[in-house]
């Protein structure tokens, strides 16, 4: 069984378009935690044997696999994508979108719901426009949402490396 005592946190990054790795990685080190770099292709990954880079095979969702696969209690896990990000909170793991915004139990459901009605939207031709354009205010949100949800964790029994 797993329990806080017996499992670090680690955070799983899916890296494709990821644009807060290099804040991952400097919270990550402040709080000395491992970090998977999960990618279908090659990504430049700071040479710190806390941080792995993991390339999977090409193809639809192996990242995402990969993630959802080892994501559990004492994981955060990083992504924009809300099908990912609906299988960790399934799983039991911290999930934040690069803009900040946490992904519970609470608010997942709606949010795959809006997800999956704007992807049928799309398909039946209507323009719904894409996200906003991503800024520093994003970025520094994300800093104090991953920075809150690490310490939650260690608050909770969880532990570095």
């Amino acid at each position: 069984m797993l329990t806080p005592q017996n499992q670090p946190i680690v955070i799983l990054v899916d890296a494709d378009a990821c644009p807060v790795k290099a804040e991952i990685y400097r919270v990550a080190e402040r709080h000395g935690l491992k970090v998977s770099v999960v990618s279908n292709m090659p990504i430049a990954v700071p040479r710190d044997p806390l941080v792995e880079r993991v390339v999977v095979a090409e193809g639809m969702d192996k990242a995402d696999d990969w993630i959802a696969e080892r994501a559990r209690p004492g994981a955060v896990v990083i992504t924009a994508d809300i099908p990912l990000a609906s299988r960790a909170v399934k799983a039991g793991a911290s999930v934040l979108g690069p803009t900040g915004r946490a992904f519970t139990e609470d608010s997942i459901g709606m949010t795959l719901a809006t997800r999956n009605l704007m992807d049928d939207l799309r398909s039946a031709g209507a323009v719904t426009g894409g996200p906003k354009p991503f800024s520093p205010r994003d970025r520094s949100a994300f800093l104090s949402a991953l920075d809150l949800a690490i310490v939650r964790l260690k608050r909770a029994g969880f532990a570095a490396v």
